[in-house]
């Protein structure tokens, strides 16, 4: 994985500041010329990575990118899924039973209301799989290396005690997409721990770490230790902290942090994605790591 991710949050007005702040990068991106044109940017500084959930939208940013095979041809994308929003907002306007049949292929829904619940128990792995098919359609011909689970399942699936879900996702994505799982999560500690004692290894993390301790379940110290056993290959995500940590202090910080494989960020602007790389790179350079 490259240092430098560049994450989406920022064009479906996700803001972890303020209301007003999202509500004008909602009115900024409302465009997907202008989501494109941020992508750009973030390539002219040297980011080549795009770390985006499966929002409708992006499947007009992967047709973008198909038609311009030179121009995107080191440019890779790690899909996160689920995008929860969308199968929330098809419960509400489709309900449940329209939204599996909106999402689940045909013969599948079929013959999951003729078996009713004990088909949907004993099959829920494969529904799995075939919800992971359906969004990665839009991913196809696009380089995509890791594709990861989202914190709002993952984290579900820790809280429930269902490992075998995790192992399933991880190995399906291996087997039918030649590609390594990762997993976004609030809790760093006991993913870890549960991926480890179900046998997998040096798995691919991504997580909130920050020198305010901000969604960090756990401790902040417990994370540091962890880092320092080199025991995943961790991406830091959210590493201003919600705004409460300025930009030099917050990098610099996870800059220190040793086995810190990748950092995620999001920015609207030019000058905010300079900024950022920029100071990623400095302090790659100057800063000694936390021994």
């Amino acid at each position: 994985m490259e240092r430098i991710l560049f994450g989406d949050n920022q064009f479906f007005a996700v803001n972890h500041i303020s209301d007003e702040k999202s509500m004008a990068q909602s009115m900024k991106f409302k465009e997907d010329a202008a989501i494109i044109k941020t992508l750009d940017i973030a390539r002219e500084a040297g980011v080549e990575t795009f770390m985006c959930t499966t929002h409708d939208r992006i499947a007009n940013i992967c047709e973008h990118i198909r038609n311009n095979p030179e121009k995107y041809r080191d440019f890779k994308i790690f899909p996160c899924m689920p995008y929860a929003h969308k199968y929330a907002n098809a419960v509400t306007e489709l309900g449940i039973a329209g939204t599996l049949k909106q999402y689940v292929p045909g013969n599948f829904f079929g013959s999951l209301f003729k078996g009713g619940v004990a088909f949907l128990s004993k099959d829920y792995l494969k529904i799995m799989e075939l919800l992971i098919d359906a969004e990665m359609k839009m991913f196809k011909g696009i380089n995509t290396p890791v594709i990861f689970l989202q914190n709002v399942i993952t984290d579900l699936l820790l809280g429930l005690g269902m490992t075998d879900v995790l192992v399933a996702y991880h190995d399906y994505v291996q087997k039918k997409y030649n590609a390594e799982a990762g997993f976004i999560t609030m809790n760093l500690p006991k993913l870890l721990e549960t991926l480890e004692a179900a046998g997998i290894k040096n798995p691919i993390i991504c997580a909130s770490i920050n020198k305010a301790g901000f969604r960090m379940s756990g401790g902040k110290e417990r994370y540091e230790e962890i880092l320092k056993q080199n025991r995943c290959r961790v991406i830091a995500m959210q590493v201003l902290a919600g705004g409460a940590v300025s930009p030099k202090e917050a990098i610099e910080y996870v800059c220190r942090l040793p086995n810190i494989e990748s950092i995620l960020f999001g920015a609207s602007s030019k000058t905010n994605i300079n900024e950022t790389v920029s100071l990623i790179r400095q302090f790659d350079k100057e800063v000694v790591p936390i021994p």
